[in-house]
């Protein structure tokens, strides 16, 4: 099953690719050498997280411990960068990306299965959207705060995602109405969490978190829905009684 998986996940990284290359080619080359560079990227950090899981889920839970780190840094980098202004945005958000890690890091010890199929349903929603939006995407979903984000993404992607969740049920519970509310959830904390991230940035007057990824704004820019919705698969075991098998 994890080797039909990964062949799976190589072939929509290949569709993918075909995707950047329809979007960049009329593209400024620069433009579309950072697209790349951020495509590239992409592929590593996903293979790196699935092999984590594979191979031992332990070494999963330390890189969410140096995600959680990295992106409350990150965080506190911005307020400070901007004057220590808006205390009290400041104080809610650090709260609410508490009570998002809080329950991240629990997910982080959940079962295999749990873990890889949460993982790739929103690793497909992020990719898809991305793609969906920039080829069919034009009405924006919110200008003000995440400039990129459209109807178009929003439905491309969540649709690739749902679609997903069917082939991916076998990994923990085989039980295909289980499969979508957890993928729903999942793709709604996602986007809302990679939301929640940029009105942070636009509050701040800042692009990006930091550079520390290439082709990317930080580590919050690249894993916000990561944590987000992990935190929705630890609501749903811890507070809302959900049943796995």
């Amino acid at each position: 099953m994890i080797q039909t998986i990964y062949i799976i996940i190589l072939t929509y990284f290949l569709l993918g690719g075909i995707g950047f290359y329809f979007i960049n080619r009329k593209k400024d080359p620069q433009v579309a050498r950072k697209s790349y560079i951020k495509f590239i990227t992409y592929f590593f950090i996903i293979n790196t997280l699935f092999f984590s899981i594979i191979i031992n889920t332990a070494i999963f839970r330390v890189l969410t411990v140096v995600i959680i780190a990295a992106g409350l840094l990150e965080l506190l980098k911005l307020f400070q960068k901007n004057g220590f202004q808006h205390k009290g945005f400041f104080v809610l958000s650090i709260a609410v990306f508490a009570s998002l890690s809080f329950g991240f890091y629990f997910f982080s010890g959940f079962a295999q299965g749990l873990i890889l199929f949460s993982f790739l349903v929103l690793s497909i929603f992020d990719s898809f959207s991305q793609i969906t939006g920039q080829l069919w995407g034009r009405k924006k979903i919110a200008p003000n705060i995440s400039p990129k984000k459209t109807y178009g993404g929003l439905i491309g992607g969540t649709l690739v995602a749902l679609a997903s969740s069917f082939w991916l049920d076998p990994l923990y519970a085989n039980n295909i109405g289980k499969s979508l509310l957890l993928a729903a959830g999942i793709i709604f904390f996602a986007f809302t969490g990679d939301l929640a991230a940029s009105l942070y940035k636009r509050k701040y007057q800042q692009k990006d978190f930091s550079n520390l990824i290439p082709g990317h704004g930080g580590f919050l820019d690249r894993f916000d829905s990561l944590i987000a919705g992990g935190a929705w698969i630890a609501v749903c075991i811890y507070f809302l009684n959900f049943k796995l098998f």
